[in-house]
């Protein structure tokens, strides 16, 4: 008699507004080149609680619900389909190694990939825009496991660095490791981060290991403003007790010998906030555009700004795959220097989801993160 079919949880999202259902259902069997995740933990990242709410459409990407959201996760071989033996880096995998992956797909074939555009792939899958009702089911983070597809990019975490560390790798880490290496951020620049939440973060520690001269967050939490110095930002710039444009304009100069930023980053998420970015930059500043992906979210901007202060924007929508192998190379190296186990402090088993998101949108943590813990 043959033994039953192995079986796991999602935490299956049918529509905003609606509290997520764990199910139980059948576990893949990893086709050739695919790889069977055990999902060790997954992050609430700020995109999920927008899928939540509905502002961040899955279905404008090509999505479909039901589905499981989660996407900054970390996890285990739990079993190699046919022909993987190695990671992107050639190092050996077996059940049990401890891997991250980008979790969106790129086909490495089409025009933008072979241009070295790949998260512009005109073909690109991603991670939570899978059906939850059809096999494989396991197309997101929040759940026991994740069928990574063939063809993935995949890589192996170092052993000094722990789950708790590496969850936040493939996602908030790399975008702004991306965004800082698209704008070419220079020894001896200033930078202004704007928002202190995880990418913030991640942001001002990226920023100071390239070398800035003085970095500057910007944000009006009290606790994160803490954590921000915790990371190496120089100067905090509170919200609350600047709290017009102008007064923080004015600060960003005297702190910066009046010459203004030379990079910023918008990791806040608001429309509002690029205005004012804008104005903080000095000549010949380029202005990092990752926190915005509301569509139809507008503000006005006057563009005078751009050719008499030859000024340039860039907007970043997740990153070269290979920038993940040098995340983990930047968690190795700096672990101990950071306080990065507090990113994703917070943490709450599958079940509990729904308690996750609601915590998770109050925004004092910085991460909350679901572990499944499979019996």
């Amino acid at each position: 008699m043959s033994a039953a079919p192995r079986e796991g949880r999602i935490a299956r999202f049918d529509e905003p507004g609606k509290p997520f259902q764990i199910q139980t259902v059948p576990v893949p069997a990893p086709g050739p080149g695919e790889i069977l995740i055990r999902v060790t933990r997954t992050n609430i990242c700020g995109s999920d609680i927008h899928a939540w709410h509905g502002t961040f459409a899955t279905r404008g990407l090509g999505g479909q619900l039901p589905t499981v959201l989660g996407h900054e996760m970390v996890g285990a071989v739990d079993e190699l389909g046919s022909g993987v033996a190695a990671d992107s880096n050639g190092k050996p995998l077996s059940v049990g190694s401890r891997v991250v992956f980008p979790y969106f797909f790129c086909c490495h074939t089409c025009r933008n990939c072979l241009a070295g555009r790949r998260n512009a792939c005109a073909n690109l899958k991603m991670a939570m825009l899978g059906r939850a009702d059809d096999p494989p089911y396991f197309v997101g983070g929040y759940g026991d496991y994740f069928l990574l597809p063939a063809g993935a990019v995949v890589y192996a975490v170092p052993a000094s660095v722990t789950d708790e560390i590496a969850s936040g790798a493939n996602c908030a880490l790399s975008q702004v490791m991306y965004g800082l290496e698209r704008v070419d951020q220079q020894l001896g620049e200033y930078v202004v981060v704007q928002g202190a939440g995880a990418l913030g973060l991640y942001a001002i520690a990226v920023a100071k290991a390239r070398g800035a001269a003085k970095v500057i967050a910007i944000d009006g939490i009290a606790e994160r403003l803490e954590l921000a110095t915790a990371f190496g930002a120089d100067e905090v710039i509170d919200i609350t007790g600047a709290t017009t444009a102008k007064e923080r304009a004015k600060l960003v100069r005297g702190l910066t010998d009046g010459q203004g930023a030379d990079v910023v980053v918008e990791v806040v998420g608001h429309p509002s906030a690029i205005d004012e970015g804008l104005v903080l930059l000095g000549q010949f500043g380029r202005y990092v555009e990752i926190g915005n992906i509301n569509i139809g979210k507008t503000f006005a901007f006057d563009p005078s700004r751009f050719v008499f202060g030859n000024k340039t924007m860039v907007g970043v929508s997740l990153y070269d795959p290979a920038v993940l192998s040098r995340a983990l190379d930047f968690l190795a190296e700096h672990q101990h220097k950071l306080p990065l186990e507090r990113l994703g402090a917070a943490c709450y088993p599958l079940d509990d989801i729904n308690d996750a998101f609601t915590a998770a949108e109050g925004k004092r943590d910085v991460r909350a993160s679901i572990v499944p813990a499979i019996p």
